[in-house]
């Protein structure tokens, strides 16, 4: 009885640990260290430097350091992927959450799930996508390129495609705003833009719903940490992070780099991640007899 008394205690202890009201407790010391933060992109790029401006903020506001990880690989996938399957959801390990997280799991074996290993936090925004042609070219408009046609050839990166399209190897650019200095220079031309809505920057420039595709591609993106976060935690980085949306400075990065914001709450930001795993597995299908797609 005397060591049936002891086990009874001891489960009693552990069960009190994790209950709510412990780990709400756990949540008003949080943070009492510095928050690792995993950004998938080399430092120096737009995304790296969107984030340091947010970490600044983020850090005022919990009073502790936020430290960029630059963790990149795998298409983005590798830092997110690292941080659900071996970091603590203690809040104190977060990461940049990009479309291919959800995408790549549909195309190829992976060790994670978007939906079950991952407590979002907070989703942010998206980046502005568009076709450039060289100034001078065959093409003046989306409707030339329509009538030539083309075939895709892939690059490694916006330097590769702003050098190719500039030497006339390639007749297009489809890429994010790398592009952005050419077009303000006139050495390209902007021909469609991939957002919601037109960009004030070019305010002439058809998105593509206008040119009659029903499509929208800015490559949204978010936080989050891993999955078992005390949701008390989660409030109070989201919190902090949307203060950190809405720092003037912030907006001021994002008006340079053409980042787009589209907040969303950790509830809306999981209903979204649901949506796009449907939206995206039903583009793939479509490319299945190309291989892209996973077989069961």
């Amino acid at each position: 009885m005397r060591n049936l008394t002891r086990a009874l205690a001891a489960a009693a202890t552990v069960a009190l640990a994790f209950s709510p009201a412990a780990l709400s407790q756990g949540a008003k010391d949080f943070p009492n260290k510095p928050i690792s933060l995993i950004v998938p992109w080399n430092a120096g790029g737009s995304t790296d430097i969107y984030f340091r401006a947010m970490a600044d903020v983020v850090a005022k506001e919990l009073g502790q350091p936020v430290v960029i990880d630059n963790k990149t690989g795998a298409t983005g996938t590798l830092g997110p992927s690292t941080m659900a399957l071996t970091a603590k959801p203690d809040g104190y390990t977060l990461a940049q959450i990009p479309v291919t997280v959800m995408r790549l799991p549909m195309m190829q074996k992976h060790a994670w799930d978007a939906q079950r290993d991952f407590s979002y936090v907070i989703h942010l925004t998206g980046y502005t996508f568009g076709v450039t042609a060289k100034k001078g070219g065959k093409f003046k408009e989306w409707k030339d390129v329509v009538d030539y046609a083309m075939t895709m050839v892939p690059f490694k990166g916006g330097t590769e495609t702003n050098a190719a399209i500039l030497g006339g190897h390639v007749d297009l650019q489809a890429d994010s705003t790398v592009w952005r200095p050419l077009v303000e220079s006139g050495d390209l031309i902007l021909l469609n833009v991939w957002t919601e809505s037109r960009n004030k920057a070019w305010p002439n420039v058809p998105t593509l719903k206008e040119l009659g595709y029903p499509f929208v591609f800015d490559s949204p993106f978010g936080i989050a940490g891993p999955k078992g976060m005390d949701p008390a935690i989660v409030k109070k980085l989201h919190d902090a992070f949307l203060v950190a949306l809405r720092d003037p400075k912030v907006k001021d990065i994002m008006e340079k780099y053409d980042f787009t914001e589209r907040y969303l709450g950790p509830e809306d930001y999981k209903k979204l991640v649901a949506d796009y795993i449907v939206s995206e597995r039903e583009t793939l299908e479509t490319l299945e007899k190309l291989g892209l797609l996973k077989k069961d």
